[in-house]
């Protein structure tokens, strides 16, 4: 060896590498997810201590997710050992009437239950976070575990449960925020495409797929973050405020975080949100 080439550490417990894995069906009918591991050679993960899972739901106006959107920042909790698992839904621009977007990502975590010994994922540390639409999702997946209204056949007797909800901006009361979209649009083709045909059961529908309709006092829900920028125009952050005063109400574990000036997506991301966020998913998962 040359004196003057300096060394370096190589990596034997391959500490802060990650890969991408997938797509890969986990239903029936087509849906996908993509799996963000800490890297394991060959894909052998026989030896390896299961990890706890981060279920990513990406905003899509409950249309087809693009999962590569937030691939960069979830690929960090990869990297610091967490397995993150980003999904697809059926989408109401296909036909696909709500709450076929939920039924398939409660499908998906059983799934992922189902095939934990495989990825080597920890099937009690499943914790779901989503934006947008997606945000919607995880909250309605928080507040409904187990929930037989909400279960498909695939993977019977395998929880859907959650252990911990992170929602950013994120539609909690679906009647007050097409009452909104009222004031500047029709939300009336939206509302035949998402909840069919029959206008006399919207509201009803609108009811029975909004989080802040389903919070119950003595309910035991896992813990909840939510987090809204203040102009966002597209989704009002009176939703957040809506869905953190009824679960307060009840008495659950909720914390809320207003970001300043932040609209939908975009600008929302700064680094002190992707901390707060970082904090508490490793507080609730490493614990």
């Amino acid at each position: 060896m040359l004196s003057e080439i300096p060394h370096l550490p190589m990596n034997p417990g391959l500490k802060g590498q990650a890969e991408l894995i997938g797509p890969i069906p986990y239903s029936a009918n087509g849906q996908t997810l993509t799996l963000i591991l800490p890297w394991a050679p060959g894909n052998d993960r026989s030896g390896r201590r299961p990890c706890p899972v981060i279920l990513f739901v990406q905003g899509s106006a409950w249309t087809s997710p693009n999962l590569k959107y937030e691939i960069p920042m979830l690929s960090r909790y990869a990297e610091e050992g967490f397995a993150v698992a980003t999904v697809t839904h059926r989408s109401i621009n296909d036909g696909h009437l709500f709450p076929s977007f939920l039924l398939d990502v409660k499908c998906a975590i059983r799934f992922l239950r189902t095939n934990a010994g495989l990825y080597a994922l920890d099937p009690d540390r499943i914790a779901a976070f989503g934006t947008s639409s997606g945000g919607h999702t995880v909250c309605m997946l928080g507040l409904t575990g187990d929930d037989p209204a909400f279960r498909t056949e695939e993977y019977p007797g395998v929880s859907d449960a959650v252990c911990a909800v992170v929602s950013c901006f994120a539609p909690t009361d679906l009647k007050a925020l097409f009452d909104y979209y009222r004031d500047f649009s029709d939300p009336d083709e939206w509302m035949r495409t998402a909840l069919g045909p029959d206008a006399s059961a919207w509201d009803r529908k609108l009811k029975a797929y909004s989080p802040v309709s389903l919070v119950q006092k003595g309910k035991d829900y896992p813990p909840f973050l939510l987090l809204h920028g203040d102009a966002d125009r597209v989704v009002p952050v009176d939703q957040m405020e809506a869905l953190y005063l009824r679960l307060k109400e009840a008495g659950c574990d909720v914390t809320a975080r207003y970001v300043d000036g932040a609209e939908h997506e975009g600008n929302f991301w700064s680094p002190e949100v992707r901390r707060e966020i970082h904090t508490a998913l490793c507080g609730w998962l490493l614990s």
